[in-house]
């Protein structure tokens, strides 16, 4: 089933929902005057309508004759939806809208804001915006457009229809980009499937929970080498969650340092058997190590051991303290390097915790690791396996952040603030990656990806608004020189579609049109694609590389979110399908 056009255009129509909507948030005075007047402009070319028009024809579908100059050029479905816009409310909270705006990532989103929205001298609706938006929130009435248009601090206020037509005109191309790369990996699936002699009814379902017990434990790691904005104490009575006691500083008995929870996933093997493979599991940003609990146990349930750790300075309790106001921005730049060594960090420990606990002893296989990770989880994975941070690459992909429409640049390129020279970030330890939706192209680049040599699979969803296909995954896929590849497409699939966050405490609910259709599906995906994947290259069982072909990923596909799984995917391949012709190899621009 190919995606249509309409469908990919409602994904990314929220792509500019969250460029509109994901900054409110600022603190200033109430302004002296409000916006009485729209413009509509044009080069020199420029239209106007009363916000008073807007106000009546809100409240009771009064069309005046200010608005319906306008009005008949529009349909009563329009018209309808018109209404609807004006007074849809959004509930933001205050302090929280506030708090974002006054990070990087929220001023780079004003200033596109402000490209398009203006105020009558035609300067940058930056401030003004900001103003705007903070009022309306305030207001008793709530986060609407036409509190906004209201709240806006002077007599009028400007949209520059070229501008937006342009932004229009790159979304189109984005749109079009996705449509062509999803046919290009469809096709190449066919072709696999067509050359491949699987049995795959012969196969078992791996969406199915395998036949192993397991219990969860909990492990407050402390690494005191490392500063946290927020240091706790653990009292030096600190105990594992296995009855014995550990002594600090493997659980940070009385230490400060960044404090590093981990949830252990242990099977109940029998006494024979051969030490468990590890898995490592890297939540994304802004989420917790509940979010792919579903994942840890079902991969305990194959027998794996599985380590949750939650990243201190990117989870959800840094998106609640940047909404209380105790953190300045959504993650510091450092944690493009603090990530990866929690990895090697919790590995560690857990090695000495296994030499310290009678109980562990010989159940654990720490030289044979797992690491797979979501968003900047998957960023964590790929820089484990051997993928360095590119400064070159970023300092060419952050020069025009103003006018992106990939919202992970955002977070990318916050890395170049990092100081230098940086830390290895590779851990020898681990010997494959499962990477879902991660963000690569600035931070990473094409040279750091070809360094992997490890087995490693990309997941991607074609509706991703974040970390956008094409130039995240799709692309990047082909960068890699590892022999054992695999990329993963989930039609329809979208930054948050494999994410669990009913059991999150500090997640922040998002609408379903944001998660996408259906998430449930893609969970069951990762569910058999990682006990496939890690059984094949972590556990060493050639047995399970069946699963692993394009002919499983066709017979587990389910509407609405159709899967494909290739293997091979060159340079060449993309870039033509991308351009609609043969052609020279080049870069799609992030």
């Amino acid at each position: 089933m190919n995606p249509t056009k309409p469908a990919l255009h409602h994904h990314f129509a929220w792509a500019g929902l969250f460029l509109g909507t994901f900054g409110w948030w600022v603190t200033i005075p109430t302004p002296v005057r409000a916006a009485e007047k729209v413009y509509v402009s044009y080069g020199i070319l420029e239209r106007s309508i009363s916000v008073s028009s807007l106000e009546a024809y809100a409240r009771d579908g009064t069309i005046d004759d200010d608005l319906a100059v306008y009005a008949q050029y529009g349909d009563a479905k329009q018209l309808k939806q018109l209404k609807s816009v004006l007074v849809a409310r959004a509930d933001v909270d205050l302090i929280a809208v506030s708090q974002f705006l006054y990070t990087p990532q929220g001023e780079v989103l004003l200033k596109r804001l402000g490209q398009v929205i203006q105020p009558e001298s035609r300067d940058s609706g930056f401030k003004a915006i900001r103003a705007a938006l903070i009022l309306a929130a305030a207001d008793p009435d709530g986060l609407t457009l036409l509190n906004i248009l209201r709240r806006f601090p002077t007599r009028g206020l400007r949209i520059d229809v070229a501008r937006s037509l342009q932004i229009a005109a790159s979304l189109e191309q984005l749109v079009n980009q996705t449509k062509r790369a999803t046919n290009v990996v469809i096709q190449a699936a066919q072709q696999e499937r067509a050359a491949e002699t699987v049995a795959v009814n012969q196969l078992g379902d791996l969406r199915q929970r395998g036949p192993y017990t397991w219990k969860k434990q909990t492990l407050p790691l402390v690494d005191p080498s490392r500063s946290a904005e927020n240091n706790r104490v653990l009292p030096s009575t600190a105990t594992s969650p296995l009855g014995s006691t550990v002594p600090p500083p493997l659980l940070g008995a009385a230490v400060t340092g960044r404090l590093i929870p981990v949830d252990l996933y242990l099977p109940n093997l029998q006494a024979s058997s051969a030490p468990a493979p590890v898995i490592v599991i890297s939540h994304g940003l802004g989420s917790d190590r509940s979010t792919f609990a579903y994942l840890a146990i079902h991969l305990a349930s194959y027998g794996f051991a599985v380590l949750v750790p939650e990243h201190p300075g990117s989870n959800a309790a840094r998106l609640q303290a940047l909404i209380n106001g105790t953190a300045s921005e959504v993650s510091e730049p450092a944690e493009f390097v603090n990530r990866p060594l929690d990895v090697t960090f919790v590995l560690n420990q857990v090695e000495n915790l296994v030499k310290a606990t009678p109980d562990l002893r010989g159940r654990l296989d720490l030289q044979q690791v797992g690491v797979l990770g979501q968003s900047f989880g998957g960023y964590t994975a790929l820089a484990v396996a051997g993928a360095p941070i590119n400064l070159q690459q970023l300092q060419a992909s952050c020069q025009n952040l103003e006018n992106t429409l990939n919202l992970s640049l955002l977070l990318q390129c916050r890395a170049i603030d990092l100081t230098q020279p940086q830390p290895t970030l590779q851990d020898p330890r681990v010997k494959a990656i499962i990477a879902i939706n991660p963000i690569t192209s600035a931070v990473l680049g094409q040279p750091g990806l070809s360094e992997i040599k490890v087995p490693t699979m990309i997941v991607t969803g074609n509706g991703d608004t974040i970390a956008p296909a094409v130039t995240e995954q799709i692309q990047p896929f082909t960068w890699l020189t590892t022999e054992n590849r695999y990329l993963v497409m989930i039609q329809g699939g979208t930054h948050f579609s494999t994410l669990d966050s009913s059991n999150a405490a500090d997640a922040i609910p998002l609408p379903q049109e944001v998660v996408g259709p259906n998430p449930a599906i893609a969970r069951r995906y990762i569910n058999a694609l990682a006990v496939a994947f890690f059984q094949t290259y972590i556990a060493n069982k050639p047995t399970y590389r069946s699963y692993l072909s394009a002919s499983y990923g066709n017979a587990i596909s389910e509407s609405p979110l159709p899967l494909s799984l290739i293997q091979t995917l060159t340079v060449d391949q993309f870039t033509q399908g991308i351009a609609g012709t043969t052609s020279t190899a080049t870069t799609v621009s992030p």
